[in-house]
């Protein structure tokens, strides 16, 4: 199963290498926000602190968006019948899986390495220990494969690869701003306050801030409640849930639909 995962991975690795328009559109797509809230909004927010505060919402904004390739490319295999091809093979099943999130947490590890020299420049910087800082980085790439898995499951759920554009974004945007990747979550009002607090998202940018020793601008009001006293548990615990529920239904999904 792992050989056959990574010759699946280096298959789709190489697509991108022959289509590196499919790179760049994940990287410049983060960097526009980058800029966009670190000049345009950050200036009322809080200046040089807020961008501090910033970039480890970006980060985890960025590997959450970087799930839905793996629902295009997924659907993509689908509709042009690579998966019939696949499922002809000699090979485990699992792999056609684990090879597509594998390839695009490669993906997701170079989008948060441009995302790192954006940041840099822009003003941000790692105060914590560097153990901190590969335990942040560590966090984040996790939730990114998580994430990952939940694209693969909407791309196989998704019976064209239009619809799978839109369904693999049209939940993430929600999900990303009602939380504090980019504002102090006790500013929302009632619910969606206790949404952002539980969001999966918050605990990972806040465990991202609290390992870099990033802290937010002094007109930011200070999170609390369990989730934010444990940010870096309840990261990984969330991410582990997610890979807990997604791999197996993503994994009973592809055999039903590679049996077809």
């Amino acid at each position: 199963m792992l050989r056959d995962s990574a010759i699946v991975a280096h298959r789709n690795l190489l697509t991108i290498l022959r289509v590196p328009t499919l790179l760049l559109t994940a990287t410049l797509q983060p960097l526009m926000f980058v800029f966009l809230f670190a000049y345009i909004f950050g200036a009322s927010l809080g200046g040089g602190q807020y961008r501090e505060f910033l970039l480890a919402g970006i980060f985890t904004q960025t590997v959450a968006f970087n799930a839905a390739f793996t629902t295009v490319g997924l659907a993509g295999d689908l509709q042009k019948g690579i998966i019939d091809r696949m499922r002809a093979l000699p090979m485990s099943r699992l792999a056609v899986l684990m090879g597509r999130t594998l390839s695009d947490l490669v993906v997701n590890i170079l989008s948060v390495a441009v995302m790192v020299g954006c940041g840099y420049i822009v003003g941000w910087r790692i105060h914590g220990s560097a153990a901190d800082a590969a335990l942040a980085f560590a966090v984040i790439l996790l939730f990114a494969f998580a994430m990952s898995w939940v694209g693969a499951l909407t791309g196989l759920l998704s019976p064209t690869v239009e619809v799978a554009q839109s369904a693999g974004l049209i939940w993430l945007f929600p999900l990303t701003f009602i939380s504090s990747a980019f504002i102090s979550a006790e500013t929302l009002p009632g619910p969606l306050q206790t949404i952002a607090e539980w969001n999966p998202i918050t605990a990972v940018a806040a465990s991202g801030r609290k390992l870099f020793d990033n802290g937010a601008p002094p007109t930011f009001v200070a999170p609390t409640g369990w989730p934010a006293e444990h940010c870096i548990e309840y990261a990984v615990i969330c991410s582990v849930a997610i890979l807990a529920v997604a791999m197996p239904l993503a994994l009973l999904r592809y055999r039903k639909v590679a049996s077809h």
